[in-house]
Parts: C-alpha cells; structure tokens; sequence
C-alpha cells in the first residue's frame, strides 16, 4: 500500500490514537549492548551514543537513567515517507500551544512522544483542529 502524500488529505484522515504506558528515552555508550531485560520500540545509534526509547517501567527495572517521562500518540494516517508538511502542520499546532513533540517517522505512520503532562490536551489538539470540517 502506497502512503499518502497529499497534505489535505492526510490532515482530514489523520485519527491520533495515544498508547498505552508511559515511554522514557534512556542513552548507551556506543560500545554498550542493550540489556536482554527491555524491549525498546525506538533504538536509534548516534556517534555519541544508542538512544533507547523504552516502557519508564523496563527503564527503570534495569537500572537505566533516564529522561523525558512521554506518552506515544500514533498518527494512524498511512504517510508516505516523503509527504511534505505533514508533521510541521502538527507539530506547528502543538508548538503553538506550548506542547514539546519529539517526532518519529515509522515506515506506516508518523509517531509523537509528548509530555507525559500534556498528553491529553496534545490529543484534544490533534483531535479538534484537525477534524474533517462539516459542510
């Protein structure tokens, strides 16, 4: 299935979903191995290190330091990888009204790791500015 690249189109079919559990981002030396005990559902390896977006919880039982304590809303929209705009409109939106957004581009969909504090008027936002308008 090809994704959609039509910004119009892709804002108006755009249904946020938040995900359950609260995600940390958590750092490895670069020479590090993740730990067997966590299930990352971002690993991203930079030169200064491998970022691991993980369950707070599984961060926390394996004695990870970690960070900015998130919630996951999905994008359950399917975006082409190469749309233009798409993530600026939302991310613009949120910014706006004081909401941090560390973004990610998944194969299937646009991903948003917003404060755990401002998840539900993150999805309010999402919800209400970009609903299909009514003619």
């Amino acid at each position: 299935m090809t994704g959609e690249r039509d910004l119009d189109a892709l804002l108006s079919n755009m249904k946020p979903e938040i995900m359950d559990g609260i995600f940390a981002f958590c750092t490895l030396a670069p020479s590090a191995s993740i730990p067997a005990t966590i299930s990352p559902i971002l690993t991203f390896r930079e030169r200064e290190g491998t970022t691991l977006v993980v369950l707070q919880e599984e961060a926390e039982r394996a004695g990870l330091r970690h960070e900015c304590p998130s919630r996951l809303i999905t994008l359950t929209v399917h975006s082409a990888l190469d749309a233009v705009g798409f993530l600026a409109a939302i991310t613009a939106r949120l910014a706006q009204a004081g909401i941090s957004v560390n973004a990610v581009s998944a194969f299937h969909h646009d991903h948003l790791f917003v404060p755990v504090d401002q998840a539900d008027e993150a999805m309010a936002l999402l919800l209400d500015r970009f609903k299909p308008q009514q003619g």
